[in-house]
């Protein structure tokens, strides 16, 4: 009867998903039918469940390696769990915080033969992934996290870019907590912030034409002026070669030996003052008159300066006031001892793939005793409360306990300001010993692995391209969306293949800043 029941509380469930979950429920009867020494092997895996509710948006997924089990949250708790292979010894899956990158609905790899991957949710540009694909009931992929087949395809539509993966070493699960440093909304900003975002959404297309105009101004007053070199050293040669002209004529003079003489050069030398004369006229009118001209160029160029400024400071502004109204992440690393804040503009990357990340600020934070290990934490807004929000941790690297670790950061009360008042649901903080790792790009959430677990998976594969953040000016060309540009890489980030000695991961860092914009 105890199984009857099950079935049928899995069946409805499954219904409730849709008709993949049939697939899966098709599957789970295919692995009961295994050889009895297959079925023995199997029987320690952990089943496919749904929880026998309603199930809401995903907000996390966690992996654990520990039990080859992946468990999907939503704000009410657990709706969706499954078994899992993760990476084999020397290809093993980097543990860690990810969120999804990509999605592909029918993968095909580009380092494994073209091998099927299908239902791909990427967590890592450098090709971690979660995907459908064979479970033989113990850790054997390349560094991905396979799931069953029907599972991967009845949960790829319910996924989001930048929904949080968590990759833990051991069996971790959310549980509540309350904190004062956790992010306290206020209704009135929340209410405010969608009239704010198109006010000074307006404010900034009006200083982007108001920056263009005086920049074409600028463009004409210096083309005006550009042809005024040239003339001015034309009319200084002119009067050059009058002066050594009249300068001859007075040496011929002063050397006549006849009255015929003489008076030939009297006559040059009359018309060579003149000509002299004449010349030095011309270069002194359009003396006189280029420096109006030069004044102009230099006040337009003034103006363009000026304008380009406030056309700036309105971009972040209005993209600050727009980005207000989406969850917000922050990670604060002991590494670095730095806080990063990253929001998900929902904007297609430029170079395809993927959507863009705003890289919004990034300010030191003080820690209490920073020689101890803080452990890693992610805390997470769960769901709106008539106080403010209901959080939610979990831990996958113990250092210290979680309310302890946020007890030792002190954060700057004006990064909390600025982003605390309009904190939504699945809004985060994530702290942590480790550095960011570099697959943290313009395309990702925050991604970091714990580098005290093997990450075969990642050695094996080459880094993504030098990451690109944020600028001043608009890639959609209208002044107030993003602009992207090259740079090195972040010299504070895990290198994304480390080496590895003595069985542990080293990690190299840069000693020279980079620097950054604020959204």
């Amino acid at each position: 009867m105890k199984d009857r029941l099950t079935t049928a509380q899995f069946t409805g469930a499954m219904r409730r998903w849709g008709p993949p979950g049939l697939v899966t429920l098709a599957a789970m009867v295919a692995f009961a039918a295994l050889t009895p020494a297959g079925a023995a092997k199997q029987a320690r895996q952990p089943a496919e469940a749904v929880a026998p509710r309603q199930a809401g948006q995903p907000i996390m997924a966690i992996v654990s390696i520990k039990s080859q089990q992946v468990t999907f949250y939503d704000s009410e708790g657990w709706i969706l769990r499954a078994p899992v292979s993760t990476g084999t010894t020397g290809r093993e899956t980097p543990a860690g915080v990810f969120a999804i990158v990509e999605k592909d609905k029918d993968h095909r790899s580009t380092m494994y033969d073209d091998a099927w991957m299908p239902n791909m949710q990427r967590i890592t540009w450098n090709g971690i992934a979660l995907h459908g694909g064979p479970l033989p009931g113990y850790a054997a992929s390349h560094g991905c996290v396979r799931m069953p087949f029907g599972f991967a395809e009845n949960l790829f539509d319910k996924t989001y870019i930048g929904m949080r993966v968590i990759i833990s070493p051991h069996d971790s699960v959310p549980t509540e907590i309350s904190h004062p440093s956790l992010f306290v909304p206020k209704p009135e900003a929340i209410a405010a912030a969608p009239s704010r975002a198109d006010k000074l959404s307006a404010e900034a297309e009006e200083a982007t034409r108001a920056a263009d105009e005086a920049k074409k101004a600028a463009s004409v007053a210096a083309k005006e002026a550009s042809s005024l070199p040239a003339l001015l050293r034309k009319l200084e040669q002119q009067k050059a070669r009058a002066d050594a002209e009249l300068a001859f004529a007075d040496k011929t003079l002063a050397n006549a030996k006849t009255d015929q003489a003489r008076a030939k050069a009297e006559e040059l030398k009359q018309k060579t003052a003149t000509k002299a004369a004449d010349a030095a006229t011309q270069l002194d009118v359009a003396k006189a008159a280029a420096q109006p001209k030069r004044d102009a160029v230099a006040a337009t160029k003034d103006a363009a300066k000026a304008a380009a400024a406030r056309k700036a400071d309105a971009v972040k502004a209005a993209t600050d006031a727009k980005l207000a109204g989406e969850p917000v992440s922050v990670y604060i690393s002991r590494s670095t001892q730095k806080l990063y804040v990253r929001r998900n503009t929902h904007k297609p990357a430029p170079d395809g793939g993927g959507e863009v990340f705003d890289t919004s600020i990034e300010v030191p934070v003080t820690i209490r005793n920073p020689e101890q290990p803080l452990g890693t934490h992610i805390f997470t807004a769960m769901a709106k409360t008539d106080t403010g929000l209901r959080w939610s941790v979990v831990t996958i690297e113990n250092g210290d306990e979680a309310r302890n670790a946020l007890d030792r950061i002190t954060i700057p009360q004006d990064v909390w300001d600025r982003i605390g008042p309009t904190a939504l649901p699945r809004s985060s903080i994530i702290i942590s010993d480790e550095p960011l790792s570099a697959e943290t790009n313009y395309r990702t959430e925050f991604v970091a692995v714990l580098s005290d677990q093997p990450q075969g998976g990642f050695i094996t594969r080459k880094p993504t391209a030098p990451a690109m953040i944020a600028s001043d000016d608009g890639w959609d060309n209208g002044g107030n969306g993003f602009g992207f540009f090259f740079q090195q890489r972040d010299p504070y980030v895990q290198p994304a293949n480390p080496r590895r000695q003595r069985g542990q991961y080293q990690y190299y860092q840069s000693t020279q800043p980079m620097q950054r914009n604020w959204w």
